[in-house]
């Protein structure tokens, strides 16, 4: 009984300063093409992550609130560096829609960068940095094939 008095009063002390230690990153999104599914946005911590597409973290937004094809969303990261990738996912199945030759079918965009080629993009190209007390403000234009 005690142990678990313990526990409470532990958890309740340690989870306000872990929220403190969150910075609020407010991503605003341009150029979606319909207001159908939902926005996906992988946070990756590295390259490595991302080259075998193991996100850290992954968010989902329903898309509303979608004006003149632009909406924005706001969640917290620790301070770090980071580098987002955003999917339009327009059927809401959570994953990338491809053609039979292997090119996307759903929109897809990246944190602070417009990719213009036809590989994947490497991670130190779209990431960004949060130091302790900062907030980020993150710009992603969709792209459609």
């Amino acid at each position: 009984m005690k142990k678990k008095i313990f526990i409470i009063i532990f958890s309740l002390l340690i989870f306000p300063l872990l929220a403190l230690n969150a910075q609020n990153v407010e991503v605003v999104i341009s150029g979606i093409r319909s207001e159908k599914g939902q926005i996906v946005i992988g946070v990756f911590k590295d390259n490595e992550s991302f080259k075998i597409e193991k996100a850290f973290l992954s968010k989902k937004f329903v898309k509303k609130g979608v004006s003149k094809g632009e909406m924005t969303v706001k969640f917290d990261l620790e301070a770090g560096t980071w580098g987002l990738s955003l999917l339009d996912d327009e059927n809401s199945n959570g994953k990338m829609e491809y053609s039979f030759i292997k090119i996307p079918k759903e929109g897809f965009g990246f944190s602070d960068y417009y990719h213009t080629g036809l590989k994947k993009p490497k991670f130190d190209a779209f990431k960004f940095d949060i130091t302790d007390g900062q907030k980020q403000k993150i710009s992603i234009r969709m792209k459609y094939m």
